[in-house]
């Protein structure tokens, strides 16, 4: 068993976030001394380091405690997807470095910061596909999507990863306020509007889908900021539970 201190000091995090993550609940200590003093044993500290990698990732503490919390919730999933979102974070990463290697070495340049490429949208299509290949919804995508140029597809996706940007600005905010629910709204009228009806069943299947596909998920935190799919599903989720009711 450790105490406060020497997790303090075997971590580098502070006594006093320490106890702050014990006052939130996100991180309980295993027991304690009979002073009082705050105890960690081995289990203590693996359920740290989850924590601080959805940190590193820049989950806000709220949705850390809701993922670890939640009965769903997988140890050995949960670092699949940490390594897939810290994969492509440090490929985003080396891709600025780059790019800003490039206009140092040439001068301006015009930027292009698209979320998604052609090839993205295209393997999101296939998932789709593979759903609900069969539905009527599905057919009508295919019907106004056949004559897409690449710039249309680029222009689309550009367009629907926006909805995440916003989607991450909202990140301090309850998925269930007002601003969530309602850019969960612009959301489905945009997929209506633009791909095929969205109808309540699909809204919850996609945001599903938004967290359960690794791929998917670094996508959307990557336009919108890490923790921005577990965000927009859950916003989905109480969207499409109210519209169900109602």
């Amino acid at each position: 068993m450790m105490t406060v201190n020497e997790v303090s000091k075997l971590t580098g995090i502070s006594v006093r976030t320490l106890q702050y993550y014990d006052r939130i609940g996100l991180f309980k200590p295993s027991g304690h001394t009979t002073a009082g003093y705050r105890l960690y044993n081995t289990a203590s500290l693996e359920q740290l380091q989850q924590i601080l990698l959805y940190r590193e990732l820049q989950f806000p503490l709220k949705t850390i405690k809701e993922i670890m919390e939640s009965t769903n919730f997988n140890k050995n999933k949960a670092l699949e997807q940490q390594i897939a979102l810290l994969t492509l974070k440090k490929e985003h990463l080396e891709n600025l470095i780059a790019f800003a290697r490039e206009i140092q070495m040439k001068g301006d340049k015009i930027m292009d910061f698209s979320a998604f490429n052609t090839k993205d949208f295209d393997d999101y299509a296939a998932q789709a596909k593979d759903i609900w290949g069969k539905t009527e919804e599905y057919q009508e995508y295919e019907r106004v999507s056949k004559n897409w140029t690449k710039e249309d597809k680029q222009t689309m996706t550009q367009e629907f990863m926006n909805h995440f940007v916003v989607f991450g600005q909202l990140l301090k905010t309850d998925p269930a306020s007002s601003e969530a629910q309602e850019q969960v709204k612009k959301l489905q009228e945009y997929i209506t509007s633009h791909f095929y009806p969205c109808s309540t069943q699909i809204l919850a299947s996609l945001g599903e889908m938004y967290t359960a596909d690794a791929s998917m998920m670094a996508n959307i935190d990557l336009a919108g900021g890490a923790g921005t799919a577990a965000f927009t599903a859950e916003a989905i989720r109480i969207y499409c539970q109210k519209g169900i009711k109602e």
